[in-house]
């Protein structure tokens, strides 16, 4: 069995040196190590859990409708003629994350989640 004696951190000149008298052994060391772990893990949990914001009321849906992509059409195209500010980007963006879309890549009869405003 091994153990690990912890001596003083700092060594100053002026102080005489004293050896501490903790001694731990391998099942020691594991069992400050899993403390340790079950701290941060609940220090974790904690501060996540203050993050989230629950209510009784549920939100209500944004209004959608689904759209089919023709042959030519791109995602530029339909989130411009859905544009009513002229912030064609902000639709874009809406479009691909209702849609769950990586890139702006459509295929010709795909069905689109696009706002209905």
């Amino acid at each position: 069995m091994t153990t690990m004696t912890l001596d003083t951190l700092f060594d100053s000149p002026r102080l005489p040196r004293v050896r501490s008298s903790v001694r731990l052994t391998r099942r020691g060391r594991v069992v400050v190590v899993i403390a340790a772990l079950l701290v941060a893990f609940a220090i974790g949990v904690f501060v996540t859990a203050a993050g989230s914001v629950a209510t009784q009321q549920p939100g209500t849906p944004e209004p959608t409708r689904i759209v089919q992509v023709g042959s030519g059409d791109t995602l530029w195209d339909i989130a411009s003629g859905l544009a009513a500010d002229g912030d064609v980007r902000a639709v874009m963006e809406e479009i691909k994350q209702l849609n769950a879309l990586d890139s702006a890549d459509l295929q010709a009869g795909q069905r689109l989640v696009v706002p209905a405003g």
